[in-house]
């Protein structure tokens, strides 16, 4: 993201969104999911998780936790991107 993208603020009315139901939805444009559709269709789970006892140095981890949301999902993706990285 660019600065000039960075710097727009959302057009979005949120609060009108937050209060819509389901039937205030506009759903025209989008095509009806018929029989070959789903016959066709792919059912894809996502990949399971492995439980891994690890040991790291105190700040390290205590720097995760410090971090908005869920240590243990930020140390998970910080290691899939260091993975993908290195591929």
């Amino acid at each position: 993201m660019n600065e000039k993208n960075s710097t727009n603020s959302s057009k979005t009315d949120w609060d009108r969104l937050r209060t819509m139901s389901d039937e205030d939805i506009d759903t025209s444009d989008i095509p009806e999911l018929d029989e070959a559709f789903f016959a066709q269709a792919t059912l894809r789970l996502p990949k399971g998780k492995v439980p891994v006892l690890l040991t790291m140095d105190e700040e390290i981890a205590e720097w995760f936790r410090r971090q908005e949301g869920d240590f243990r999902i930020n140390l998970n993706n910080a290691l899939r991107d260091y993975a993908e990285s290195h591929q």
